[in-house]
């Protein structure tokens, strides 16, 4: 489990990534947080390189992993996203998107490592 705040609209929110996060993201959003995350990274690393706009979707992937993330790391927020988008104003997706990638990148790094360390400690 890893933790970060990432500031937004001046304010410090904390995340967290886990292997509870797939769980949780399925749960509420019925949908691959895996297959979801490959996209947004294709489109971001588009939009770098290629100078194209995200698209609607990709923006309400972003809301959406953002805001299980941010609750894996503060169940008190609102239990409806959109309760929780509205405490904040407009800010740049591509400020925070890259947080979010790398706190996503460090946990998946942390499981592989685990899983490493596992087999071997079972001698398989």
């Amino acid at each position: 489990m890893i933790k970060k705040e990432i500031e937004i609209c001046g304010k410090m929110v904390p995340f967290r990534s886990s292997a509870t996060i797939p769980r949780l993201y399925r749960a509420k959003f019925k949908r691959d947080i895996f297959k979801d995350l490959s996209k947004l990274e294709q489109s971001y690393k588009g939009k770098t390189e290629n100078g194209d706009e995200f698209q609607i979707e990709d923006l309400e992937i972003f809301e959406n992993v953002a805001y299980v993330m941010a609750y894996h790391a503060d169940n008190s927020i609102p239990d409806n996203i959109d309760d929780w988008l509205d405490q904040f104003d407009m800010f740049s997706i591509y400020e925070v998107l890259p947080q979010i990638l790398e706190l996503w990148g460090e946990n998946m790094i942390t499981d592989v490592q685990s899983k490493k360390g596992l087999a071997e400690v079972s001698g398989k």
